[in-house]
């Protein structure tokens, strides 16, 4: 059977509040956006996320780093969970599945405006031929 851990951090990236939802299952990280606006409560963030689920699907994903599986202090866990609590901002690794995400879509946005500009340049290019025609025709 397949482990999956998934986690949501909400956080303050201005203007908005964000929730930054990552997930790893089956030796892949992958990591989403999900923007709230205004500051969340929990309610709603949990009805948010029930809301999004199917929408949560992070893309680029890349391999996962293997955790060690130790039995760790008591006391060390819940100095690690303070910490974890007290610190703001993404993971390094949710940032870097989203940079990917972000790279992906700027090369498809890239993409697609110079197909579009070529194709207007073609539809110029043909309007001024035919427009030469006309004109050659007239006499």
């Amino acid at each position: 059977m397949e482990q999956v851990k998934a986690t949501l951090t909400v956080l303050f990236e201005d203007p908005f509040w964000v929730g930054v939802y990552e997930r790893e299952s089956g030796g892949r990280y992958g990591a989403c956006k999900l923007t709230f606006g205004a500051e969340p409560r929990d309610y709603e963030v949990y009805a948010a996320l029930l809301q999004n689920w199917e929408r949560l699907e992070p893309g680029q994903e890349m391999a996962a780093q293997a955790a060690a599986q130790r039995r760790i202090n008591p006391k060390r866990m819940q100095r690690a969970a303070r910490r974890q609590m007290q610190d703001a901002g993404v993971g390094t690794r949710a940032q870097q599945a989203l940079k990917l995400q972000q790279a992906a879509g700027k090369l498809a946005r890239r993409r697609r405006t110079r197909e579009e500009r070529e194709r207007e340049a073609r539809r110029q290019f043909a309007l001024r031929q035919q427009r030469k025609k006309d004109k050659h025709k007239g006499h």
